[in-house]
């Protein structure tokens, strides 16, 4: 006899919309009854769920690219788990999937705005990282925003976090004449060069970022991969060379700032050595995922692409792991597993 279905699950809830830096106060971890399955969704008990740089943005009231959380309402993001009742055409129980309902432990989800997560080609938790949003973050972010090409040089800021950490690996394997990473300890900077295979790496906290940066790449950078703004696109805009390309991903920077940060003093530079500055959202690159898949899926299982994830263990952490993530707490990708 199959043991019964769950009728309430534990969210997360965004209680009040952070000023500056977000504080435990902002977040609640709340029970609510599960609705009944309609035609078309089935119920996933989630493994894991993502906790995300992008997801401090939606806590603001403020119109963007998506739209923001809801005050007293469960906070969502990218989790996978198993599926423990179905009424959705070609999703069986016991299938595993991707969806974009984490922040809770159970979630009722429309069959089709999930994807399958076959744990024969990698765990589970790379469906959420290295093979999830942040790892097409990084390949289409490379390879169509920056137009990375081989021989160039690449400078990735935050290239211990998940999407950065891959932007260099994927550069190193495409035939990058240097790869240059910029992380916030010792630890991380060891890791770039000794793990990941990065030519050169430095903790910004260390000193100027723009003399580290002209230390470690002398003969200037070709492609930098924003993931941090602030500083660190200023000292890139020094580095690049005539007809460099930025990929601006993420500003992590500034997205507790309480005053408007000071555009990069050296903007003018941008004319002169005709650089290309582009935003970068995932979502336009959808099209590339089956190539990006089977490629990176291919370097994982060679050993060629490796990958870290920071695990915070139980749902009543998950508010915490987003606040040790804008810390820089994390190494890869930061994850809070609901499994025992």
């Amino acid at each position: 006899m199959s043991a019964p279905l769950p009728t309430t699950s534990r969210e997360w809830h965004l209680v009040a919309r952070p000023q500056g830096w977000p504080t435990p106060d902002d977040f609640a971890l709340r029970e609510a009854a599960l609705p009944e399955l309609a035609d078309g969704q089935i119920l996933v008990k989630n493994a894991y769920f993502s906790v995300d740089p992008y997801m401090r943005g939606r806590m603001n009231d403020v119109k963007s690219y998506v739209p923001p959380f809801q005050l007293d309402q469960p906070m969502d993001g990218g989790a996978v788990g198993e599926v423990l009742a179905s009424r959705a055409e070609g999703i069986a129980v016991g299938d595993h999937v991707l969806h974009g309902l984490g922040w809770r432990e159970y979630a009722v989800v429309d069959g089709s705005h999930t994807a399958k997560a076959d744990p024969s080609l990698a765990p589970l938790t790379a469906y959420l990282g290295v093979l999830g949003m942040p790892g097409l973050t990084a390949y289409a972010g490379l390879l169509e925003v920056a137009s990375f090409k081989e021989g160039d040089a690449v400078f990735v800021s935050g290239a211990a976090g998940a999407v950065g950490s891959e932007v260099g690996q994927i550069a190193r394997l495409k035939g990058a004449s240097r790869v240059i990473g910029s992380a916030g300890t010792d630890e991380k900077v060891k890791l770039l060069v000794e793990e990941y295979g990065f030519d050169a790496a430095f903790n910004y906290k260390n000193g100027d970022v723009t003399q580290q940066l002209k230390e470690a790449a002398p003969d200037g950078i070709d492609v930098y991969f924003d993931n941090v703004g602030g500083d660190h696109l200023e000292a890139a805009i020094s580095a690049l060379n005539v007809h460099g390309r930025v990929a601006i991903c993420g500003m992590i920077s500034m997205y507790n700032a309480t005053e408007p940060s000071p555009a990069p003093r050296n903007l003018a530079m941008v004319i002169g050595k005709r650089l290309r500055l582009q935003g970068l959202l995932v979502s336009d690159h959808s099209a590339l995922r089956p190539r990006f898949v089977e490629e990176v899926s291919g370097w994982i299982r060679s050993g060629d692409l490796k990958y870290a994830e920071t695990k915070v263990h139980g749902i009543e952490n998950g508010a915490e792991a987003f606040l040790g993530l804008l810390r820089g707490d994390n190494t890869g990708k930061m994850i809070v597993s609901l499994t025992d």
